[in-house]
């Protein structure tokens, strides 16, 4: 069979350029996070002889990160392992595959950054290996695939978008910032690197810059998948809300973060993130939580990833859904089940986590703080971005408030203000607190910084 290559030069088994022109959609499609990544079903169902396509259309079901995702890849697996003529490099990915079906992620992780060694220009494995490492919680991970892989990938705006989120995620914020600069300034369109950006950005401090600059990057977020479009609106609904735009932040939930494919996983935990985190700064969202959690419900038991299923019981909880002692019964049974890599993750972080969420939801803020002092010192294993997971240190801090811990409260509003100085529900946190511990000065002051975030964002 004449061998090819593909859009980033790796090699392939196939020549056919039907073929060919499927697998650089799928391969560009990922890295650009474009809806045309898609079109590789249709590959693969046209050619059920080409390894590679069917294997790339079984990760593509592995990526709706749902339990039905193993069996909906599992023909396409099927297909790429009886395929004749697979390559070395098609061989190792379809064993990949054939490890992440089978939920072993240790050995999954192992086959792609053994693909990236070989193959450094395959960066279909390298956010495949990041995208693993990030569920696991290894950040570093993250940063020593991408700098395995960029020296011989120099010329694609997207491994340093790639390069930038892993620096951010390692609190390396200078590195991520010039590589998500130096990626923008090879093409104005690289959503991850913008969304490295603004995590730079959010952390630093940077509120109005941030939204100012990812209001400017919205209009080159068209033709992207749901997750991309809606990930990067919830970055710059968190901007907004720290300028008190709360009908901004609104709308956005509205329009963008919780209109497009409201069945994914990463749609919906992004809603459950925005709506909690509005009414923790003591927005009135209305029924939105009644939509979103029928779709969250007929996920069933779903604990895939502690980081996504916690948000899901976050969602079926304030929504008062009787699905919520469903999913906590799933919950423990997954602490006592889950594989040997995983299961103190699940038993020492996730559960306890978990049933933090629920008595706090319930109204019982001194056990919810009891159990989330178990889990959040290395919540980071869960998974999920720093700016993800800080949702559960909010969680923490209104329990706090709710049990008048005034002077722990007073404590952690005081160190995030070092961060956000001008945060309209930070600082209003803040004179309540002052209030409640006989400090009017401090508390006039609070409310002064109010004021003048407001003014100046109007």
């Amino acid at each position: 069979m004449t061998a090819g290559r593909d859009a980033l030069g790796n090699p392939v088994s196939t020549a056919d350029p039907q073929v060919l022109a499927g697998l650089d959609d799928f391969v560009e499609g990922f890295l650009r996070y474009e809806t045309r990544v898609s079109d590789i079903l249709k590959t693969a169902a046209a050619a059920p002889d080409a390894p590679l396509a069917n294997a790339y259309a079984g990760a593509l079901f592995m990526l709706l990160e749902s339990p039905h995702g193993p069996v909906r890849a599992r023909p396409f697996l099927e297909a790429a392992e009886a395929a004749r003529g697979a390559n070395a490099r098609e061989a190792a990915f379809i064993a990949f595959l054939r490890a992440w079906t089978e939920g072993d992620l240790p050995r999954a992780s192992a086959l792609t950054a053994a693909i990236v060694r070989q193959w450094p220009r395959d960066l279909v494995a390298v956010k495949l290996n990041q995208y693993l490492a990030f569920g696991d919680g290894d950040a570093p991970a993250m940063l020593r695939i991408a700098l395995e892989a960029a020296p011989a990938c120099a010329d694609v705006p997207q491994m340093y978008g790639i390069l930038a989120f892993a620096h951010e995620q390692c609190h390396r914020l200078a590195d991520a910032e010039a590589a998500g600069r130096r990626a923008l300034e090879m093409t104005e369109r690289e959503p991850w690197a913008q969304h490295a950006l603004a995590h730079v950005m959010l952390t630093e401090g940077r509120i109005d810059e941030g939204a100012r600059f990812m209001e400017a990057a919205a209009p080159t977020w068209s033709g992207l998948n749901s997750f991309m479009v809606t990930h990067n609106f919830w970055h710059l609904a968190l901007f907004e809300l720290s300028q008190g735009r709360t009908d901004a932040v609104l709308e956005a939930y509205d329009a963008q973060c919780w209109a497009y494919d409201r069945d994914y996983s990463q749609d919906q935990i992004g809603a459950v993130s925005l709506l909690a985190r509005l009414e923790l700064a003591g927005v009135d969202v209305g029924d939105r939580w009644s939509d979103l959690a029928d779709r969250i419900a007929a996920r069933g038991e779903d604990v895939e990833q502690p980081f996504l299923s916690l948000q899901y019981l976050y969602g079926l909880a304030r929504a008062g859904r009787p699905e919520a002692e469903g999913l906590m019964d799933a919950f423990r049974r997954r602490a006592r089940e889950a594989p040997d890599f995983s299961r103190e993750v699940w038993a020492q972080i996730a559960l306890p986590t978990a049933e933090g969420i629920v008595a706090f939801l319930a109204g019982r803020p001194e056990d919810a703080v009891r159990r989330l002092d178990r889990a959040l010192p290395r919540l980071h294993r869960i998974g999920g971005s720093h700016a993800q997971r800080d949702l559960f240190d909010q969680i923490r801090l209104a329990a706090l408030t709710a049990s008048g811990k005034w002077v722990e409260v007073q404590q952690i509003l005081e160190q995030r203000r070092a961060r956000e100085p001008h945060g309209v529900p930070l600082n209003r946190a803040l004179a309540r607190a002052y209030d409640a511990l006989g400090l009017p000065a401090q508390a006039a002051e609070a409310v002064g910084r109010v004021g003048q975030a407001l003014g100046s964002s109007a």
